[in-house]
């Protein structure tokens, strides 16, 4: 990342991002100040657009929301230099194994011409005292080459194992940049991927595609009332339970905040449909405890939008029309699934 301000404007933005971060009570951690010191700056429009938003809607910046922010904007920094340091430590390693075969290369080689030698001199010599002498040479110099054909076997191993850590390490990597933190499943990075790979198979292959939009209703009463950890406990539980109705060949992911969506190839309206209406009586049957305290908070009722991909929109419009028509079903009462026909109807 470039940063183009000169001192002076830098000193501007650090001020005001702190004096923000306290207005409204946001901890001054190093991620919260790249978030609001970025906000200030104007660096990131998107950001902007977020934030103001939330601001505008008087939204708490809990300590989830913050973590949230930061890792939608700012990730793939980390990412790209994790991606960065791990390349370069594997080329390392590479470059040592490669040496280590060069040198062995290089001590067989010598023995071969050590052994053409030795043949030669002897065929020269009928004395037993050279012969003998000749050989303890030779004798030396194979156990020289084996005992650092032993150190080569010892350095390779090391490096593979290096190799196999590293490897270990970027596979740990690709599966935390595209999963939740908080629930386990997909965040929105794989769900974005997921969603435009889905449409393009969909198009190839004349299939239908669903989508589902979820929204935990009046979530804030569990945070207000019984504290982020209480819902967080609620994110988690939906999480499980979704995943638990989903197919394989089906995405479940956490859209941001309380909004879950689901990916649905090969699947029309009406079966869409028949799963969300069986999500929602899924989670509505779960109790939630306060591990804590061992109270029972009640029920969890979930909205519902479902849509369906059209040939050719972008992917845009098909979550327009799923967040629409879930903000129809929340409007229109809560606790209920809609589908893009009912809103149709609805609104005519």
């Amino acid at each position: 990342m470039e940063y183009t301000e000169n001192t002076d404007q830098a000193l501007g933005f650090a001020k005001q991002a702190l004096d923000k971060m306290n207005e409204i009570g946001v901890p001054a951690n190093p991620h919260n100040f790249t978030i609001w010191f970025h906000y200030f700056s104007g660096t990131y429009p998107d950001l902007k657009r977020t934030l103001d938003i939330l601001l505008g809607n008087q939204q708490a910046f809990t300590e989830t929301r913050n973590s949230e922010i930061f890792q939608k904007f700012f990730t793939l920094d980390q990412e790209s230099a994790t991606l960065h340091d791990a390349t370069t430590r594997m080329e390392s390693e590479l470059a040592r194994v490669m040496s280590t075969l060069d040198g062995a290369d290089e001590d067989l080689s010598g023995l071969h011409v050590s052994l053409r030698d030795f043949s030669d001199q002897i065929s020269k010599t009928d004395d037993k005292s050279e012969i003998l002498a000749l050989t303890t040479r030779m004798n030396a110099h194979v156990a020289q080459v084996l005992e650092g054909r032993s150190a080569v076997e010892d350095e390779l191993k090391v490096s593979l194992r290096e190799i196999s850590e590293l490897k270990d390490d970027l596979e740990r990597m690709r599966r935390e940049a595209l999963t939740d933190g908080l629930t386990g499943i997909a965040n929105r990075k794989l769900f974005d991927l997921e969603l435009r790979k889905s449409s393009m198979n969909a198009m190839a292959n004349g299939e239908e595609l669903a989508l589902l939009m979820l929204d935990v209703d009046h979530f804030d009463r569990f945070n207000e009332h019984y504290g982020h950890q209480v819902g967080d406990q609620v994110l988690k539980l939906v999480a499980v339970t979704i995943s638990e109705c989903i197919k394989g060949q089906d995405t479940a992911a956490r859209y941001g905040g309380d909004e879950f969506s689901v990916i649905l190839p090969r699947t029309n309206l009406e079966n869409a449909q028949r799963l969300a209406e069986h999500i929602c009586k899924r989670v509505s049957s779960k109790n939630v405890v306060n591990r804590s305290t061992g109270e029972r908070l009640g029920k969890i009722t979930m909205s519902v939008g479902v849509a369906l991909f059209e040939y050719g929109e972008p992917v845009s419009q098909l979550l327009v029309r799923a967040d629409r028509t879930l903000q129809e079903a929340m409007k229109n009462g809560y606790n209920q699934v809609l589908t893009q026909v009912d809103v149709t109807k609805l609104l005519n």
